[in-house]
């Protein structure tokens, strides 16, 4: 048995969930992880996202122990090897061929925020344009570029440089004005005296997360694209938090019908937590010199095979089908037993992310007492958005309606104790 006394005596500070649930985790299965002393803890939070197919997903888990069993290579920078060859197949043939998307696959390194610095490097070097735009509420990494496209202060703040070439202008929702943010930037584009250099790209989430669970309207969507195209700007979509299934649609943009010129994608494309990112390239920009943009870990092989077996999981169960099912499932439940508490909570959210506002309230404490009852109550739940106010599901995606609705029915509970009601 371990105490928490050995992390808080060696790691750095920097740690941050574990302050939030202050236990030794040691196993998880399914939709639950477990502690030392075996308690069971359903997980809403889900790796941040990471683990849409739920812990030690069988199936993937048998694929990569038969892998490992046969000495099947560990480690092979970008060489070609059966495993990467497998899943470019499996992904092409199951998820891109299907959607009449044409991308070229570039591995990057094994975490998201490597994507989002690739697809940077490449929009720049095809425009020879230095400048971005970015949305208010954006969440794209912590490494100095994704940083720069990052808007929350505290994360901001780590940087300790000048974070540079990025302009921002605000979301289609979720912030704090009500003018249309797509008037803007037309006119930004089109006035010769706007004193703001033309992008390369633009860089969005269809919906972002981190920055409260605020989700883009469909036309918004649209229209966004039709000014990057009428530009001669690229539209670069992140989709790793909320893609892979996430949205109730394997991309988080097909609802609005839109191709974008690059997309991004890690966390679950990994299969099984494991550590992998892409950056999806429209053939013609892929201008990339060899080793230009390149990392020793850019070719996770356990996730090669971890992933093709995801891929086959999710077009084989309908998991697109079944998160829509699902999310309808929890909206419905907040509509009916957590929104009436209070008129001041509100709910927003797609497939199998929503949020749950307790902004209205003007004080952050609330959300935060709710977020640590669950926890009290063995329900693992995160919070985002602007002073941390919103209450963010986010389960595996393969998780049971009985838990689903367990976890509700414990939400349901915080909230009323934590307001009084």
């Amino acid at each position: 048995m371990f105490s928490t006394s050995v992390f808080e005596d060696h790691e750095s500070s920097v740690r941050s969930y574990c302050r939030k649930y202050p236990v030794v985790f040691e196993r998880a299965k399914g939709s639950y992880i477990y502690d030392q002393d075996g308690n069971a803890y359903l997980d809403f939070l889900a790796g941040c996202g990471a683990l849409n197919y739920g812990h030690n997903n069988d199936e993937i888990k048998k694929a990569v122990i038969e892998y490992l069993e046969s000495d099947g290579i560990s480690h092979a920078m970008d060489m070609y090897t059966a495993a990467k060859a497998n899943f470019i197949t499996t992904f092409e043939d199951k998820i891109l061929k299907p959607r009449d998307l044409d991308y070229r696959i570039m591995f990057c390194g094994s975490t998201g925020t490597n994507a989002v610095e690739a697809a940077l490097k490449l929009a720049r070097k095809n425009k020879k344009r230095s400048n971005i735009i970015a949305f208010m509420g954006a969440f794209h990494g912590m490494t100095l570029g994704s940083l720069a496209l990052t808007t929350d202060r505290t994360s901001r703040d780590g940087a300790g440089v000048s974070l540079d070439n990025v302009t921002f202008i605000p979301y289609a929702c979720g912030g704090h004005t009500s003018f249309d943010s797509l008037d803007y930037l037309e006119a930004i584009l089109s006035d010769d005296h706007s004193g703001i250099e033309k992008p390369a790209a633009v860089f969005v989430e269809t919906v972002q997360a981190e920055g409260g669970i605020n989700v883009a309207p469909v036309e918004w969507l649209k229209r966004l694209a039709d000014i990057c195209k009428k530009n001669d700007i690229l539209l670069a979509v992140d989709d790793i938090q909320v893609g892979c299934s996430r949205t109730g649609t394997f991309f988080s943009f097909e609802r609005a019908g839109i191709k974008p010129d690059l997309v991004t994608l890690s966390k679950s494309i990994g299969g099984y937590g494991f550590p992998m990112s892409l950056l999806l390239i429209r053939d013609e920009l892929d201008i990339w010199k060899p080793a230009e943009h390149n990392g020793t870990f850019r070719g996770n092989q356990l996730a090669f095979i971890a992933a093709a077996k995801a891929v086959e999981i999710n077009v084989r169960d309908d998991i697109n089908g079944e998160t829509v099912r699902k999310g309808k499932l929890c909206q419905d439940f907040i509509a009916k037993n957590i929104l009436p508490l209070d008129s001041r909570i509100t709910q927003r959210g797609l497939g199998l992310i929503i949020g749950i506002d307790f902004e209205g309230f003007g004080d952050p404490e609330i959300p935060h007492r709710i977020a640590d009852k669950c926890f009290e109550k063995k329900l693992i739940i995160e919070r985002a958005g602007r002073k941390d106010s919103v209450v963010k599901l986010l389960p595996p995606l393969t998780i049971s309606d009985e838990e689903l609705l367990k976890g509700l029915e414990i939400i349901l509970e915080a909230t009323k104790e934590v307001l009084g009601a």
